[in-house]
């Protein structure tokens, strides 16, 4: 009996072993490999070696046995409002809308790091992560805070660009790059990244790859691919295969930042020496720990960085859409508001789905609408 009982329990090891090297060899959702003329490249870059991009400064990522088992108890046992109290409905917003020809450039926030800008006459959609759950399973995550978004992806009409900070799963979605793909004209993403793309059944004519400081036209906008503070990786074993960033986009009056991920750093002020005053800056501010500050910035620091780039305004992302860290759901925002004023920098904080126009003051939202949760 206790032969048979061993060798069921072998048996359960076994299929859950199976199954889950099965998950991580098969599944799409890890993306591609590097061939040896993509990793020839990136060690033309002068930010790739002994096989992985390296930041700027030096960025220590190792924690300890101790911290590590801290920190899974501190998320086993979850922290006070982790979640909003109820699902947050989103304002609506219809294809038709978007496709209106104007001449204002304007940003709606789609929760986390997704956003759509509208900006002379082109459509571009950075970070489109619109799943559910920010894993590579549903199993392995928690839900968004809302169950809709502004606009379903397959309502969406057709897309000028995809911008792409990074390959975390809170960024780069691959169901959601696989209901847009055929919508869109131009893909601009980090070197390395381009791998995942072709994997999915992407033309490499419409892949754009770019390294820190490059910069491209797409008809009458300028894209600029500028450093962060951060790292990559979807699986296992491909920490730091491919590169991360920010972005600027520069139309023909406006001029717009995005930070991706990151910790603080003196890039914020190369970047705004270099190529602000800034519009607008869509800042990283969420999903923080003193465990991984050198990776993602305080609230605090989010509102210095935007102070650093020399911005006009400064709008709070990579919240309100997930619970990927041990902070209330609402400190970000609350934090760098209070940091914000502090520091004399204007801020704009819109709910999930509202539209506003970039240089009107007046269309700037600043209610406190996260309270209602």
């Amino acid at each position: 009996m206790f032969k048979k009982f061993l060798l069921f329990i072998f048996s359960i090891v076994f299929i859950i072993i199976a199954i889950g090297f099965g998950f991580l060899t098969f599944s799409p959702q890890f993306g591609g490999s590097h061939s040896e003329s993509d990793i020839r490249r990136y060690e033309k870059s002068g930010h790739y070696s002994e096989g992985e991009f390296f930041n700027l400064v030096e960025t220590n990522m190792d924690m300890s046995l101790s911290n590590l088992w801290a920190t899974l108890k501190e998320f086993a046992e979850g922290v006070q409002n982790g979640r909003p109290s109820k699902d947050i409905p989103p304002i609506k917003i219809t294809a038709e809308a978007i496709l209106q020809e104007d001449t204002l450039t304007k940003v709606t926030w789609f929760g986390h790091s997704a956003f759509l800008l509208e900006i002379d006459n082109k459509n571009i959609l950075v970070d489109p992560m619109f799943g559910q759950v920010a894993a590579p399973h549903p199993w392995l995550g928690e839900p968004r805070y809302s169950k809709e978004l502004p606009l379903e992806v397959d309502e969406m009409p057709n897309i000028d660009v995809v911008i792409i900070s990074h390959d975390h799963y809170d960024h780069l979605d691959y169901e959601s790059i696989e209901k847009l793909k055929d919508k869109v004209s131009a893909f601009f993403v980090p070197l390395g990244v381009g791998a995942h793309f072709r994997a999915w059944g992407i033309p490499a004519s419409k892949i754009h790859e770019m390294n820190w400081w490059d910069s491209q036209n797409y008809k009458e906008l300028k894209l600029v691919f500028t450093p962060s503070r951060h790292f990559s990786g979807r699986g296992i074993t491909d920490r730091n295969k491919t590169l991360w960033g920010s972005w600027i986009v520069q139309g023909k009056h406006e001029n717009i930042y995005f930070s991706g991920d990151g910790g603080y750093a003196d890039h914020f002020k190369e970047i705004g020496q270099k190529y602000g005053p800034f519009d607008l800056a869509l800042m990283e501010c969420g999903q923080y720990n003193d465990k991984w500050a050198l990776i993602h910035m305080m609230p605090e620091e989010s509102a210095q960085g935007a102070v650093d780039l020399n911005a006009k305004i400064m709008m709070p992302v990579h919240w309100g859409a997930f619970t990927l860290a041990l902070h209330s759901w609402t400190d970000p925002v609350v934090r760098v508001t209070k940091a914000a004023k502090s520091l004399g920098m204007p801020i704009t904080t819109p709910q999930i789905g509202e539209t506003f126009v970039v240089n009107d003051s007046v269309s700037y939202p600043a209610h406190r609408w996260w309270e209602a949760y």
